[in-house]
């Protein structure tokens, strides 16, 4: 019975030690519940894909392991690193291999966890440690709340021993000889311990969006700012009752129509979210409407923007209607641009910082013609204090 409901993809970084490899799935299987791989994944270079060919495949290691252990085989997808010209790696030596790998390891990770039924398995035993830092750092970027990172464990005996890859039902020795080939002890299996341990990771592949299939330097670089923008932001309150916002500390009072059509946009953001589950807005523009071409001329629009002019006049009767007869009269367009104009200056004054005053602001993208405005400033950020 399968103990998982994703399909299982393991992913390892290898080197020069195979053994990395049948420990881990050794270890994977006596997890409770066992853990068994339906695809398998080895990044290496050119030295390391033979040796994981010769002990593995042609020496019938890893069949000899699914055997003992009545494991469904798998047969490994070995894949070899790559640089900018396509040349597989036979070392990592150079500032250049080491970008080389970043890139190739950052790119295979986020096609995977593209699959949404799948669940990644990573293993950063083997390998330059480079190679595990670029595997871990990949997930990060674009791990998801089922994906894991495990580090393998064995008894130190053990873990360089050439002729030990996993720990067998059977108990036998292991023979451990000196350089010139003389023996010194011998090893019972007995003694060996396999511990695979699960480590934690930051996860911010649901939080922001990478954009497109950039280097894995780039991506970093991306994050960071993402991440700068989001801690600089500000809690911004409407206070609807003071006719007035506040952020931070900062409160700023408008006029009731101001008020209202800052509010829309506000409500947009937070009702009309085309992406609910993702916890950050960040570059997202989805509900950004279009000012010319009817998006605050619709019934629903006026109506809720009457609601709102009703509340910020505290509920006075037949406010909503007032307001309800009184936009459908005047030219949108316009009355718009003169509201987002006048509110941008009050609030640029009152912060005065060009790059705060850029999240909180009412912002046009796209081209003339066909631009759409919106507050940039994150929807966690936001409170709206009063009924609407």
């Amino acid at each position: 019975m399968k103990s998982s409901k994703y399909r299982e993809i393991l992913i390892y970084v290898a080197g020069i030690t195979p053994q990395i490899i049948t420990e881990t799935l050794y270890a994977l299987h006596h997890k409770n519940p066992p853990i068994h791989p339906d695809e398998i994944f080895i990044i290496t270079t050119i030295t390391g894909k033979a040796k994981i060919e010769k002990s593995l495949l042609s020496e019938g290691k890893l069949a000899a392991l699914y055997k003992e252990y009545a494991i469904k085989p798998v047969i490994p997808n070995i894949l070899l690193i790559s640089n900018k010209r396509g040349d597989s790696l036979d070392d990592i030596k150079t500032d250049e291999d080491n970008e080389d790998v970043g890139n190739f390891i950052a790119m295979l990770i986020r096609e995977k966890t593209k699959q949404k039924d799948t669940r990644l398995l990573c293993s950063i035993a083997g390998g330059r440690k480079t190679m595990s830092f670029y595997l871990g750092a990949a997930l990060s970027l674009f791990g998801r709340p089922q994906d894991k990172l495990y580090h393998v464990l064995v008894t130190p005996e053990f873990e360089s021993h050439p002729d030990f890859y996993w720990k067998p039902k059977k108990n036998t020795n292991l023979i451990v000889k000196d350089r010139e080939g003389k023996i010194i002890k011998r090893l019972n299996t007995k003694k060996a311990d396999i511990y695979l341990a699960e480590l934690s990771f930051i996860r911010i592949g649901n939080k922001f969006m990478l954009s497109g299939k950039k280097g894995f330097r780039e991506l970093v670089l991306e994050g960071q700012k993402e991440i700068d923008a989001a801690s600089a932001q500000l809690p911004l309150k409407v206070i609807i009752k003071e006719r007035a916002i506040k952020i931070g500390e900062i409160s700023i009072e408008m006029v009731p129509i101001q008020l209202v059509v800052y509010m829309e946009f506000l409500r947009r953001k937070l009702k009309q979210c085309a992406h609910p589950r993702r916890q950050y807005c960040l570059d997202c523009t989805e509900c950004f409407p279009l000012i010319k071409g009817g998006d605050f001329s619709d019934k629903e629009t006026i109506d809720e923007m009457a609601k709102m002019y009703k509340e910020v006049y505290g509920r006075r009767e037949f406010k909503d209607e007032e307001f309800s007869e009184r936009w459908k009269k005047t030219k949108v367009d316009d009355i718009l641009r003169q509201n987002i104009s006048k509110i941008n200056r009050i609030i640029k004054e009152h912060l005065n910082d060009e790059i705060l005053s850029s999240f909180y602001t009412i912002t046009p993208i796209g081209k003339y013609g066909g631009k759409k405005y919106g507050i940039k400033v994150d929807k966690k950020k936001i409170e709206i204090e009063g009924n609407i």
